[in-house]
């Protein structure tokens, strides 16, 4: 179960590495921040917490973003 998904995993959550893959896919850094959770392992869900509703509807839709192996690289 990940915990801070938002932060707590990636180092550089708002730094240039995540930015450059955020731009490619049209997505909020937040967003590629909780992509590759789903593909970690078929019984992974991220439930991040949120007080908006715009918030809840950008986290849902990061499911829909399916990373490249050149996106994960420029990640690690």
């Amino acid at each position: 179960m990940p915990c801070f998904p938002l932060g707590g995993d990636l180092s550089d959550l708002s730094g240039d590495r995540s930015a450059r893959v955020a731009d490619r896919h049209g997505a909020t850094v937040s967003q590629i921040a909780l992509a590759p959770l789903p593909a970690s392992s078929p019984v992974t869900l991220a439930i991040p917490g949120t007080g908006s509703p715009a918030h809840s509807e950008e986290n849902t839709a990061a499911a829909s973003i399916v990373l490249t192996a050149e996106d994960l690289a420029d990640l690690g």
